[in-house]
């Protein structure tokens, strides 16, 4: 009854009063501050810094997509095998900042080391490369592993905050806030230029530290009551297992499991190679693409925070489907850009997409997942996302790989799949009924 009388209050705050309240501003800030992450080290400067270790030609261009291809997929390997124990370890705990604060130590630790072996002048090769590279690839896939790990926590957070009607608000309201931690992010651009690109790593760091305190620091968890019988880790698997059995009474969420997967593939991918894409194939300099990757990201901060809007008025089913059109016109147009124009509307839309993609497939985990197998829902869409994210950089970079020898088409191949993929993805979501 208290719950009851605490949600039906919470739905009568003005909207401004609910986006600035203490649990809300706090973990919308970690949003702010894990895109900062996401931002400068997946999509921008740790490509940047490969192609600058690797690059020089068109061949080695392919080259350098391919070790950032690989690099996302292996870390994506990891996750795969944990995500899903993550969630089920939210259901048995209740608990969620206890993991995501570790875990986001570790992240910024990583990305602090990827920063002192890039600038170290270490003479040693590891096959054949230097092993300053080596050290900087593998500290990446730890870092991104810890730093996708913690979302799991942090997405589960999202219910605990306000009504059913409220959910999607704040979940455009958070995505909106993380995109405005892009453009803080991009502050560290002009102190680094065109070159040097791993000066970006460990202040990149320090603000994803800093902007992650206020949730840190804040608020208190409740216990689980009554309290869950401790299991081991790994025993969490039997529950998927049970979960997977009973496939039928979710069927919802089990289809949209494979619509997300589908349409997280397309987007995993193009973000990890937009960097490269746009320098090595459109012909955008650095400053060009930082410019780009600007207004792209005022798209996704608008897209996001009107998605919260339109998710709430049509419905998180009817709200995805259109952000996957957006997402099928903006690769199209990506894949067949002749000049710099045609780019820039494809970074407009796609970051429309981005932005509005994580609103709705967050509010529909939500409305369609029974509240006691919540976390273990959102630990297998992750599981769901990243395995995903192994595919579909795996195709692209072997795509590239194996058409190294063509030059530009090779890149316009691996991006011009990523549009099947949407397309399986649209097609499965017209087979849900809520």
């Amino acid at each position: 009854m208290a719950q009851t009388e605490r949600n039906e209050s919470a739905a009568k705050r003005p909207a401004w009063g609910l986006y600035f309240s203490l649990p809300v501003l706090s973990w919308a800030l970690y949003d702010f501050a894990n895109t900062i992450f996401s931002s400068n080290i997946i999509t921008i400067f740790f490509p940047f810094y490969l192609q600058e270790a690797i690059g020089g030609n068109e061949q080695l261009n392919q080259i350098a997509s391919t070790f950032i291809s690989y690099a996302n997929a292996a870390a994506s390997f990891f996750l795969v095998l944990f995500s899903p124990l993550f969630g089920v370890l939210i259901d048995r705990t209740g608990k969620k900042k206890r993991y995501i604060i570790p875990f986001t130590l570790i992240c910024v630790l990583c990305t602090v080391l990827m920063g002192l072996a890039a600038s170290s002048d270490l003479q040693k090769t590891v096959f054949g490369l230097p092993a300053s590279l080596v050290f900087v690839v593998l500290l990446f896939v730890v870092a991104k592993f810890f730093y996708h790990s913690s979302l799991i926590f942090y997405d589960t957070m999202l219910a605990d905050l306000g009504s059913k009607e409220e959910v999607p608000l704040l979940s455009g309201f958070g995505v909106a806030v993380g995109y405005i931690g892009t453009l803080a992010g991009l502050a560290v651009y002009p102190f680094i230029g065109d070159g040097d690109f791993h000066r970006a790593f460990i202040p990149t760091a320090v603000l994803f530290l800093i902007f992650s305190l206020p949730l840190m620091l804040t608020g208190r968890e409740t216990k689980l009551s009554p309290p869950v019988e401790k299991k081991s880790f790994i025993s969490g698997y039997r529950e998927i297992i049970s979960t997977f059995k009973e496939m039928r009474q979710h069927r919802v969420i089990f289809l949209f499991m494979i619509v997300y997967f589908f349409l997280n593939d397309a987007i995993a991918t193009a973000v990890a190679m937009m960097a490269v894409y746009a320098k090595a194939i459109v012909g955008f300099s650095s400053g060009q693409f930082i410019l780009l990757y600007l207004v792209s990201t005022i798209a996704s901060i608008i897209g996001s925070f009107l998605f919260g809007y339109i998710t709430k008025a049509l419905g998180a089913k009817r709200a995805v489907n259109i952000v996957g059109i957006i997402l099928l016109v903006a690769l199209f147009i990506a894949t067949f850009a002749v000049n710099e124009a045609m780019f820039w509307v494809a970074g407009s839309l796609f970051g429309v997409s981005l932005g509005a993609v994580w609103v709705t497939s967050r509010t529909f985990i939500i409305e369609a997942t029974p509240k006691e197998k919540r976390g273990q829902f959102f630990g297998l869409f992750a599981f769901s996302g990243k395995v995903s994210a192994i595919v579909g950089p795996f195709i692209y970079g072997t795509i590239t790989l194996v058409l190294a020898g063509y030059g530009n088409v090779a890149s316009r191949t691996a991006l011009g799949s990523l549009m099947i993929l949407v397309l399986i993805g649209l097609l499965v979501h017209r087979r849900i009924r809520l």
